[in-house]
């Protein structure tokens, strides 16, 4: 029984990675997630606002100590709140390359195409497999028209793969008109692999104070089918390798997310209720259904249930949908 899988072209011994998360940030933990069998692990981010603070003393072109622009920054963190600073989260890199076995994935998240990018080259030199780019942005700017949201990634992505050789992988929101449009840019623009979906942490409303309050909250099996179906909508239609997460809370959500077209399947919620024994739970419970359907290989299923098998995908999806709504009235 062949387990393995490709991910952003690196050959790995199954498809569970742990994603971007806190469980990266000591080194202990990261050879604990090695241990307990995680086949590639993707660090926590190194984010845009923290590195032009950094090394220009600005936040999105703003100066924090500016009085006429400190109110639209203040709500950023300041740069000792951060995990590590940038040279630091380089040198952690270096660290865990020289500890573990698996590959490392770093993680950039930002939303412009500007002076930080040149971390991605740093950040390949000091021994990253491959990187993350997290795309994360509300546009709250109403002038702003989709297609130009559309544009900046795209060219993010572009100008990425023009600095550096490793594959690039891009972590999205869903929230685009045509999503299936945009990732096929995407794949022009030569990104080697997609990440659905972004979580986005809305703040919730404190009416004691009247004030905006974080939320943080793990992800729920709930949000797993709007992933199950973009995966089926794009796998084998586009190049890039497609990545799982959100969502998953058992092995039976991974097998899902493969069925649907995951090359792997990234869990952050899961290790963190459980602890890194998650990643041993998870391929055993893969191992185990693939035993009882008599499957050779990952391969073998991943896509059994994407918009390949079907001669008109979008008529499907509506069909799905007036289906659904039709068995309420039974």
């Amino acid at each position: 029984m062949d387990i393995s899988t490709t991910y952003l072209g690196l050959k790995l011994d199954h498809p569970f990675v742990a994603g971007a998360s806190p469980m990266s940030v000591h080194l202990d933990s990261v050879k604990r997630l090695e241990d307990a069998g995680c086949a590639a692990i993707v660090l926590h981010s190194l984010f845009e606002e923290q590195i032009t603070q950094s090394e220009t003393g600005t936040i999105r072109h703003r100066d924090p100590l500016d009085a006429r622009l400190a109110a639209a920054i203040a709500d950023f963190p300041p740069l000792s709140d951060y995990r590590l600073a940038p040279h630091e989260y380089l040198e952690h890199l270096r660290k865990i390359k020289a500890t573990v076995r698996i590959p490392v994935i770093a993680s950039l998240n930002g939303t412009t195409s500007e002076s930080w990018l040149k971390y991605a080259a740093l950040l390949q030199e000091a021994g990253a497999d491959a990187l993350e780019i997290n795309v994360y942005e509300v546009v709250a700017d109403l002038d702003v028209p989709g297609l130009a949201v559309e544009r900046t990634t795209v060219d993010l992505v572009r100008q990425l793969k023009r600095t550096v050789r490793v594959p690039v992988a891009v972590k999205l929101s869903p929230f685009f008109a045509a999503f299936g449009n945009v990732a096929k840019q995407l794949d022009v623009a030569g990104a080697d692999g997609l990440v659905l979906f972004n979580r986005f942490y809305q703040p919730d409303i404190d009416i004691k104070t009247m004030t905006a309050a974080p939320v943080l909250e793990l992800s729920h099996c709930s949000e797993l089918p709007l992933r199950l179906r973009w995966l089926a909508l794009l796998y084998g239609r586009i190049r890039p390798s497609l990545a799982l997460t959100g969502g998953v809370e058992t092995s039976r959500d991974a097998i899902k997310g493969i069925l649907a077209g995951a090359h792997v399947v990234q869990i952050v919620s899961a290790a963190l209720r459980h602890g890194p024994a998650f990643f041993t739970a998870v391929r055993e419970g893969l191992r185990q259904w693939m035993d009882w359907q008599h499957v050779p290989s990952v391969e073998a299923i991943r896509g059994r249930l994407s918009a390949l098998t079907l001669v008109d995908a979008s008529a499907f999806e509506r069909a799905q949908y007036i289906r659904t709504l039709q068995s309420w009235g039974k």
